[in-house]
């Protein structure tokens, strides 16, 4: 049993975030085939979306027990095919080797990135692919960030920084310039640890939205989540 503790609780009211998943999905869907790895799968709302019939194998990983009980359920319940769960780390593998690597608002809640990232590389086959979602810009860092144990948020100068030099990276974007307005709100006015649920669907279903036509638009250069997407070349 895995020792680590994953104290927030906002897991399942992102999960009904439709728009912003689906917004996720067709960006990333592409760079998703093969042998996945996803560290810190959570309750699988992540695995469920992003699986796809171009993927041989999944294997998540989640350090969380209670959460990887419930990760379990999701993949059963959902017959998400050739799919397994492990509860743990990175450190759990061995000589497996992957095309695509998922960490999807994970990075944060690990305290030394770097050392992070460089190990899972050597799991990553040449010319597969890493993805990297964070929260973006340490001057949102709110009291939400330390409610759900964010060590730091990111910018693509301090993501750029975490990768080893045998990454190429292919995309390095902002996502969601809208929902970076939220949260500045959140930030500087109701400095709030958690969000509602109401929050959350209006979030979703309108800012989401005009996101998704905005943030081409701007040539993504705003947004209060960056994407990295990197290519292992040797």
């Amino acid at each position: 049993m895995s020792e680590f503790i994953y104290i927030g609780t906002e897991l399942e009211l992102f999960a009904k975030a439709k728009n912003w998943k689906k917004y996720i999905k067709d960006y990333l869907i592409k760079y998703i085939k093969g042998n996945i790895l996803e560290v810190g799968a959570g309750i699988g709302s992540n695995t469920n979306l992003l699986h796809n019939p171009q993927c041989l194998q999944w294997l998540c990983l989640e350090p969380d027990y209670k959460l990887f009980a419930a990760l379990q359920i999701a993949i059963s319940s959902h017959s998400i095919q050739n799919c397994q769960a492990q509860n743990g780390t990175i450190d759990l593998l061995e000589e497996q080797l992957f095309d695509s690597i998922l960490y999807l608002d994970v990075l944060e809640h690990i305290d030394d990135d770097k050392k992070e990232i460089k190990q899972v590389v050597q799991r990553l086959n040449i010319g597969g692919y890493l993805i990297v979602l964070c929260p973006a810009h340490q001057w949102l860092f709110s009291p939400f960030d330390i409610a759900v144990g964010h060590f730091r948020r990111y910018d693509k100068s301090s993501l750029k920084a975490v990768m080893p030099d045998n990454i190429q990276i292919i995309k390095l974007v902002y996502l969601d310039s809208i929902g970076l307005l939220a949260n500045l709100g959140n930030r500087h006015l109701l400095k709030q640890s958690k969000p509602s649920s109401n929050q959350i669907l209006i979030w979703d279903k309108f800012m989401v939205s005009l996101s998704r036509l905005v943030d081409p638009l701007i040539s993504y250069r705003a947004g209060k989540s960056v994407l990295l997407i990197g290519k292992k070349f040797i």
